[in-house]
C-alpha cells in the first residue's frame, strides 16, 4: 500500500514541477521547439525506415570501434604496467651483478 502512495506522490510532484516550469516563457518555447523537432524526426524516420536502419548500424559500428580501441589501449597500458613492475627487479639484479664483479679479486 505504501509503495503505491510513494509512486503516486512522485508522479504527482513530477507533473506539478513540469507544469510550474511551463510558466517560464523561455522554458515553454524551448520545450515546444524541441517537441516539434522530435516529432519531425519521428515522422521522417517512420517514412524512411531504411535510412533509420543505416543510421543505427553506423552508430553501432562506431561504438564497436570505440570499444575495440579502448580494449587495445587498456591491454597496452596493462602490459606497460607489467614492464614497469619488472624494472626494480632488473635494477636489483644489475646491482647484485655489479657488486659481485667488484668483489672478485683482480686477475693480473
Amino acid at each position: 500500500m505504501s509503495e503505491s502512495k510513494l509512486l503516486k506522490s512522485v508522479v504527482s510532484f513530477v507533473i506539478a514541477g513540469a507544469v510550474i516550469s511551463m510558466f517560464d516563457r523561455k522554458t515553454r518555447e524551448h520545450t515546444i521547439e524541441t517537441t516539434k523537432k522530435v516529432k519531425d524526426r519521428v515522422v521522417y524516420y517512420a517514412k524512411n525506415r531504411d535510412e533509420l536502419k543505416q543510421a543505427i548500424e553506423q552508430k553501432v559500428e562506431a561504438a564497436q570501434k570505440i570499444y575495440v580501441n579502448a580494449s587495445e589501449n587498456i591491454n597496452t597500458i596493462v602490459s606497460k604496467i607489467e614492464e614497469v613492475k619488472e624494472i626494480p627487479e632488473n635494477v636489483q639484479n644489475i646491482v647484485k651483478e655489479t657488486k659481485s664483479e667488484l668483489n672478485k679479486p683482480e686477475k693480473f
